[in-house]
């Protein structure tokens, strides 16, 4: 008979009730920013993350990531990360390890969030760029950016998207909006919110 506490690749083993020590999981939580867990956080540029390999502390440590996509580890050398969920960068990780380490588990966490960015022009409190910390909409962003300005015309407002390789305008009108006339839009990282 099979033993029932048998675990596949990836997943945690649950803990054993005796006490007594089970073996180091081989995936990391998801990322929380500001309270919000990121379900599956895609790596940017200038992004910081905190590479563990369990019991090799010689490829563990804080890494940042370069203008071209890329980490590097010793030994390991270089590795593009960029576009790559945490998840996705342990397995990638994991396999360029195996030839160096027994059995490696390495756990990918992010630890400081620069990539993810939005943009304000036109006429706003204060334009320029916000760092997102999760899935925040466009009238939140205006919130922390001061609204509108004075002479501004928030119902003619529009979002830029890029998509694939062209730019998508989303109408935005600010007071249907605010009044719960419209529904609130999520942003994207690169979006450009544009206050005419």
């Amino acid at each position: 008979m099979e033993s029932s506490s048998t675990s596949h690749k990836g997943v945690a083993p649950a803990p054993d009730p005796s006490g007594a020590d089970v073996q180091a999981p081989r995936t990391a939580s998801p990322p929380v920013v500001n309270g919000k867990v990121l379900d599956s956080y895609v790596v940017g540029i200038a992004d910081t993350l905190a590479i563990s390999v369990w019991k090799e502390p010689d490829f563990s440590g804080p890494v940042v990531v370069r203008p071209d996509g890329i980490i590097t580890l010793p030994v390991v050398g270089d590795v593009h990360v960029v576009g790559l969920t945490t998840t996705q960068v342990q397995d990638v990780l994991t396999e360029k390890l195996k030839g160096i380490v027994t059995e490696p588990q390495v756990t990918v966490i992010v630890r400081d969030i620069k990539s993810r960015r939005v943009y304000l022009v036109g006429k706003v409190g204060r334009p320029g760029s916000i760092l997102l910390g999760g899935h925040e909409t466009v009238l939140q962003v205006l919130a922390e950016a001061g609204g509108p300005a004075q002479f501004a015309k928030p119902q003619k407002m529009y979002v830029l998207r890029t998509v694939g390789d062209h730019q998508k305008r989303i109408p935005f009108n600010y007071k249907r909006v605010l009044a719960g006339i419209e529904p609130d839009l999520e942003l994207e990282v690169g979006d450009v919110i544009v206050v005419p």
